[in-house]
């Protein structure tokens, strides 16, 4: 896989102009937005973070409602933000997701909480909430409020129109830089099935999946109109297509005249999946990359993005991050990987990682949270239905716990005794 411009290329430099303090809109407040506003505040930036739900989380925030087109293409249809599933348990170890300086521990004494170490979503966004309240972010995020336009202003500032919920008057603000921290869980993307516009049985899309309640005692017997022919030849008799096909980067708010694109599923032109070189650094992306240890990610991403408004950290040119650009997309050719797989970094997370890291100049990933994140990922196909309760990774805990008393936020520890 890729791991040219991940090591050596473009070292961060430091920056010889004084330091900046911008006025920076977050679009979400899901994990990658929330620590962003962390970051951008610790950076000395003022931040108002825009959430267009009626709380904080994400795609973490369980919804039993699902949309009324089960397949989510009709555009007039009710839109529901999260795909979280009722029974969704992590895949990943809570020692391994966490964000740096505010570990994912158990919350001792408290029958709400999931002591597990895969625990379950209700247990993920409560945590994020914690993180929210214990950095003052909470205070700063505009709930149920939708961006319904980020547009380029006069002097490289950026417009945000923004609506509240019910329909009210539109606010125009103007900010000095635009993170984008939205997600990709909400628009489903579909595969293109030959004769599928015929076929008279149902479909549904994984985003509107709940529980398994409404499949159960479905495929009944032979219909003719219900066969399902496949690429060898075989078929299946079927009543219902659930689509287990992913999800589309989504901007709709987002006017850039072009300069930012989506095509097949691949946002660019994009320097390290974050800045548009035309655009950088006043408009940013955190969270598009996939096939990673996602909350981590965005510390590192939202640290670089935070000191580079700043003038702490500068970046290169614009000429030279669009050579980088066209050197990656170039290496991704050669290696026959498919447009919509750009960024999928699973085969150089941790080089990507610890290159954003090197640029903050701050630690890199712990050699316990590689080596967790790599055992769940091999046992999961192995006991993919015992391996969250199995996993023989106690003194890789051990040194995650060693590593977490070291750990502190304000002065004030954050792990249980």
């Amino acid at each position: 896989m890729i791991m040219s411009g991940y090591s050596n290329s473009f070292f961060h430099k430091p920056q010889s102009h004084h330091l900046a303090s911008r006025h920076v809109a977050v679009i979400g407040a899901g994990a990658a937005g929330l620590v962003a506003a962390r970051e951008l505040r610790r950076e000395g930036h003022k931040v108002i973070v825009f959430e267009r739900g009626d709380q904080l989380g994400g795609t973490w925030v369980y919804n039993p409602n699902v949309e009324s087109d089960p397949i989510g293409v009709h555009p007039n249809r009710t839109l529901v933000h999260s795909s979280m599933y009722e029974s969704l348990r992590t895949n990943l170890p809570r020692e391994a997701m966490g964000f740096r300086d505010y570990p994912f521990v158990a919350k001792k004494g408290d029958e709400e909480r999931d002591p597990r170490r895969f625990p379950v979503h209700r247990e993920v966004l409560m945590y994020l909430k914690d993180f929210a309240g214990e950095f003052g972010i909470s205070e700063i995020v505009r709930l149920e409020t939708e961006v319904v336009l980020v547009d380029a202003a006069a002097g490289g500032k950026w417009k945000v129109k923004s609506r509240s919920k019910g329909g009210g008057d539109v606010e125009d603000e103007i900010y000095d830089a635009v993170v984008v921290c939205s997600g990709h869980h909400t628009e489903p993307r579909l595969p293109q099935i030959q004769g599928i516009n015929t076929w008279k049985g149902k479909q549904i899309h994984s985003h509107n999946y709940r529980t398994p309640a409404p499949f159960q005692n479905q495929i009944k017997g032979v219909h003719e109109d219900g066969s399902l022919v496949f690429r060898d030849g075989s078929f299946v008799v079927a009543d219902i297509i659930l689509y287990c096909t992913g999800y589309k980067y989504h901007f709709p708010f987002l006017k850039t005249n072009d300069i930012v694109t989506v095509d097949d599923n691949c946002v660019g032109p994009l320097y390290k999946h974050i800045f548009p070189p035309a655009l950088a650094p006043s408009l940013s992306f955190v969270g598009l990359p996939w096939m990673i240890a996602p909350f981590p990610m965005f510390e590192f991403q939202s640290k670089w993005i935070a000191g580079i408004l700043s003038n702490r950290i500068a970046l290169p040119s614009q000429e030279e991050m669009m050579e980088d650009v066209k050197a990656f997309h170039s290496s991704l050719e050669t290696l026959g990987i498919r447009k919509h797989y750009t960024h999928n970094v699973f085969g150089y997370k941790f080089g990507y990682d610890e290159w954003l890291a090197a640029q903050c100049g701050c630690p890199g990933f712990e050699e316990w949270r590689k080596q967790m994140y790599i055992a769940a990922l091999e046992n999961l196909p192995k006991q993919p239905e015992t391996y969250r309760d199995e996993l023989e990774d106690h003194h890789l805990v051990l040194q995650a716990h060693q590593d977490f008393t070291n750990y502190t936020v304000n002065g004030v520890g954050v792990v249980d005794k």
